[in-house]
């Protein structure tokens, strides 16, 4: 079976990227059929594919619930987030995907835009202004879906920027400390949980930061961001360039470097994944987290248990050497569903699929899919969501559902989450302030055939060197070296395709 890299390479084709206005304009004779089927049609049936993010698929009666809501028949084909991609990958080699397909996230999405620009799967753009509650997405999320400037996908709502830091208010108590406000005092903190026995009990056994094997969820791209490194791309010089060729990517080296030096975070980060991550949090071995702040709710009910005098807080602000505060955003989603031809046959599915998707965007069934059966999974309290506190019970019932949601609470009308834990809703609140200051990656509706096909290798190439430089492995001319070898290899095509397709735009 040839592989998905292969496969990529045989579908490269030229970009010319047009204008979001464009792209609903060019089909006037499509038929304003929006409307779900009729009752009297009987349901109807198309399966979807959906990653599950949970042990166990769900119990059947939020399904059901849908299927009556929408006269539908959905055959969900739930494959667990650990293998979705190749999964994934085998259903398309295979000729054997589902009508609806989500992407997982931008990467997966990233890897089948050249089979999307070889007429592979439906153009859906012209179609939404059919539909009451799709065309109601916002228009600058669905810009950066867009393929050569065509929309193709249904998108996923996400906060554009998360992250920020979790840290024990109560060792900062102790110790005197306030919530870091600079980088300095990011590192003078990360000291003091080190050293100066923040717990109290006159052991050498805390340590600062607990970060993972990631070098963009975890905390190295936040504190980048910090730091004033571009996210993803930058532009220098009138030309775009990646982000590990600016100065301040070298400045966020050598302040992880130092930390690692000193003992003030894991040693083992590169080989710690994120549930070993957060027990280092919990189980009060560190006192720093650095990531998507709304995990302060999930780490407090778990820490609690282990400590209840534990106390978390959460803070976003951190100013870097120029005194200004920048943080990376997202492009605005998640996952993404887009739908096949090989699948879905005609404009007749096709429109019944996305009649669905319509429906699916009305209150009652976002609330549903998201947070269950009002007074059984959870209860409404000042216009808000309030889920049981048995979270076993919606993780069995409700929880995978959330991944095949469509829109956001903005567009989609669901409930806000209401939580008594000051500390979430103070997450909630850092969220919204982190859009006064967002770092955007300028290519993320540009096309690079290398990228699409050599990407993910040659980001190993800088990954390794970047976790080296860290370790002390080796040094800025070793690392420099790293990026030698990855121009040479495919980045120098990267980055004049990148610039030509930008120009373009």
């Amino acid at each position: 079976m040839a592989s998905w890299k292969q496969m990529c390479a045989a579908f490269s084709v030229g970009v010319s990227l047009v204008a979001i206005a464009g792209c609903g304009a060019e089909n006037e004779s499509a038929s304003s059929e929006g409307e779900k089927p009729s009752a009297e049609e009987g349901p109807f049936k198309f399966t979807i594919m959906a990653n599950l993010h949970t042990a166990e698929v769900p119990e059947k009666e939020v399904q059901h619930l849908l299927e009556e809501a929408t006269n539908t028949e959905l055959d969900i084909q739930w494959v667990p987030d650990s293998n979705y991609e190749e999964r994934l990958n085998t259903a398309f080699a295979t000729g054997t995907l589902p009508q609806a397909v989500y992407m997982k996230n931008q990467t997966t999405y990233d890897q089948f835009k050249d089979a999307i620009r070889d007429g592979q799967f439906w153009e859906i753009g012209p179609y939404l202004d059919e539909y009451e509650n799709l065309k109601k997405l916002k228009p600058e999320v669905v810009e950066n879906t867009m393929v050569d400037g065509k929309v193709y996908a249904l998108y996923q709502g996400r906060p554009l920027a998360r992250s920020g830091i979790i840290y024990r208010k109560d060792w900062a108590d102790n110790l005197g400390l306030e919530a870091p406000t600079t980088i300095e005092e990011f590192a003078e903190m990360a000291r003091a949980f080190t050293e100066d026995d923040p717990d109290g009990n006159g052991r050498d056994d805390t340590i600062g930061l607990t970060d993972r094997n990631d070098l963009v969820y975890g905390a190295f791209k936040t504190v980048a961001s910090w730091h004033g490194t571009p996210n993803g791309w930058g532009e220098k010089d009138g030309e775009l360039l990646p982000e590990f060729m600016f100065d301040e990517y070298i400045d966020t080296l050598d302040f992880f470097k130092e930390l690692h030096e000193n003992g003030y975070m894991n040693k083992d980060f590169p080989v710690t994944s994120k549930p070993d991550q957060q027990a280092l949090l919990k189980n009060g071995t560190a006192g720093i987290y650095v990531g998507s702040m709304g995990d302060v709710l999930t780490l407090y009910s778990e820490a609690s248990q282990i400590n209840p005098d534990l106390e978390f807080d959460v803070h976003n602000y951190v100013e870097g050497p120029d005194g200004e505060y920048n943080i990376w955003a997202i492009p605005g989603y998640g996952n993404l569903v887009i739908f096949p031809k090989s699948a879905v046959q005609t404009e007749e599915e096709l429109k019944s699929i996305l009649s669905f998707y319509d429906q699916l965007m009305e209150p009652e069934n976002a609330n549903l899919i998201y947070w269950g059966i009002e007074d059984e999974h959870y209860t409404v309290e000042d216009g808000k969501a309030v889920a049981i506190e048995d979270t076993q019970r919606t993780e069995r019932e409700v929880k995978p559902y959330q991944s095949i949601e469509i829109g956001e609470a903005e567009t989609n009308g669901r409930y806000l989450g209401q939580s008594h834990y000051p500390v979430k809703l103070k997450a909630d609140e850092l969220e919204i302030d982190n859009e006064s200051y967002l770092v955007h990656d300028p290519t993320t509706t540009l096309h690079s055939p290398t990228a699409q096909t050599h990407g993910e290798r040659l980001q190993q190439i800088i990954n390794d060197a970047t976790y080296q430089y860290i370790l002390g492995q080796t040094d800025l001319a070793g690392f420099e070296q790293a990026v030698e070898t990855w121009r040479s290899q495919g980045g120098d095509d990267m980055i004049s395709e990148y610039n030509e397709s930008y120009n373009q735009q």
